[in-house]
């Protein structure tokens, strides 16, 4: 453990017992021993306590409720200093096929969290995603920046960049102290089984074919969860309030090139795969550019061999699938 300095001491953390939100959690626990941490989850399907579990209680306390209550938020959010934003339904094949969870989401969740950060003049950060953008062509060489225009082409996307465009108006209106990121595909071994890696990982180890939409040539731009989560705090302590900071590793790769990777580590043939119909509106390719976060906040990725990554993954996963089976 470490103990860096901040100037927050008492954080509230929507959606920490998620994948990318736990990952945060974890982080401010073991590198800011000065912070006290209280997590705001609904605890659905997505949700995992092995994100937060053997923390110091302490230090962390888990509130079960929905981001949407705002009679809950009242009694919750006086007295902290600082909101971290991670809530979210995230998952596109599901709001495909029902958007209505999503706009309740992450649109009217965080309509009420900034009302309440508002009312007590709390430090907002809000974590998002590239897909407010749209999606960028193959063969183009751009790299999605702060200043690109927002084309949201699913309706994930688009109940993202509302509550984007919310917490802007916000600042602007009523002076909140904000900032925004817009992170990549995140990665890592607490991953929901629905996300595409864990997916494949799992169907592989059950003797199953991993699906793959399409022709696979879509392109992700991916980045380890734990490094987001450094990239999170980094914003939240030294970031210009009102900014937006986009997070990505450099790492682009089609779907195809992950599965394939994937079936390789996992001892099976390349074209151990289920082809299937591809999604609706699928975006094509996602890239960022990280320029303005690394020059103004000094941020790099840790995680930077993306391949090594995915075998510790794969290697992680089984672990925990094999504990699972023993209980």
């Amino acid at each position: 453990m470490t103990n860096m300095r901040t100037r927050y001491k008492n954080i509230l953390v929507t959606g920490g017992c998620g994948f990318c939100g736990g990952a945060f959690v974890r982080y401010v626990v073991n590198h800011a021993l000065d912070v006290h941490v209280t997590v705001l989850d609904k605890l659905t399907y997505a949700a995992d306590m092995r994100n937060i579990e053997d923390l110091p209680a302490g230090r962390v306390h888990l509130v079960v409720g929905d981001i949407c209550d705002r009679g809950l938020l009242k009694r919750v959010v006086p007295g902290h200093d600082a909101i971290v934003h991670f809530a979210a339904e995230s998952h596109n094949d599901n709001a495909i096929a029902n958007a209505a969870p999503f706009i309740k989401t992450n649109v009217e969740g965080t309509y009420c969290l900034l009302e309440v950060a508002r009312a007590h003049g709390i430090r907002f950060h809000h974590v998002s995603t590239d897909e407010v953008f749209g999606d960028l062509a193959l063969e183009d060489p751009v790299r999605f920046t702060e200043d690109s225009p927002y084309r949201p082409g699913s309706p994930y996307a688009a109940s993202k960049a509302s509550s984007d465009l919310l917490v802007r108006a916000w600042a602007r209106t009523y002076g909140l102290p904000v900032t925004i990121s817009n992170c990549c595909n995140n990665y890592g071994p607490l991953q929901n089984e629905e996300k595409f890696i864990p997916a494949a990982i799992g169907s592989i180890r059950y003797g199953r074919r991993p699906r793959l939409y399409g022709d696979g040539k879509n392109v992700r731009d991916w980045i380890h969860v734990d490094d987001h989560a450094r990239a999170v705090w980094t914003i939240l302590n030294e970031g210009r309030l009102g900014e937006t900071y986009l997070i990505g590793a450099n790492c682009e790769r089609s779907n195809l090139e992950v599965l394939q990777t994937i079936l390789k580590d996992m001892g099976k043939p390349r074209n151990f795969i289920d082809w299937v119909s591809d999604r609706p509106g699928h975006d094509r390719r996602y890239a960022i550019d990280t320029s303005k976060l690394r020059r103004e906040l000094g941020w790099v990725p840790i995680h930077d061999d993306f391949e090594s990554g995915l075998r510790e993954v794969i290697v992680a996963r089984t672990a925990m699938n094999k504990r699972d089976l023993a209980d």
